[in-house]
């Protein structure tokens, strides 16, 4: 097969990785059909943002929020994406240090799962 019969190009994809070391190579998932490198940099950064405020108790800030997340936090990220792609490290203090708002966390709705099967229920 030669190249150009190969399967198309699929666009970008985040990897979900579990911080406590559970899961098989620590790889959670691959969601995968980002429309473009900023989709995925937006659904990266919303997953782990979540991922922190599930890891907040109690009102915990800072160093405590940050020693949770990193036993059982998710991590998020886009692969292949070299310097463009966002990467948590960047921002993991902020995030501990302030609570996010329902917004920053949504990473639902940036979800190309769900954008498919949108648009698969419209053409029913």
């Amino acid at each position: 097969m030669s190249s150009s019969e190969a399967e198309p190009d699929r666009g970008w994809f985040v990897r979900i990785l579990d911080n406590s070391g559970g899961a098989e190579e620590g790889i959670v998932e691959e969601v995968k059909d980002f429309q473009d490198l900023a989709h995925a940099n937006a659904f990266a950064r919303a997953y782990v943002r979540d991922s922190m405020e599930r890891c907040r108790t109690g009102g915990a800030v800072g160093r405590e929020v940050l020693e949770s997340w990193f036993s059982f936090g998710e991590d998020a990220i886009v692969v292949e994406a070299g310097e463009d792609g966002w990467k948590s490290a960047n921002e993991l203090e902020d995030f501990a240090a302030a609570p996010a708002t329902p917004m920053e966390r949504d990473w639902r709705m940036l979800d190309p799962r769900r954008l498919v099967e949108d648009d698969e229920d419209i053409g029913s």
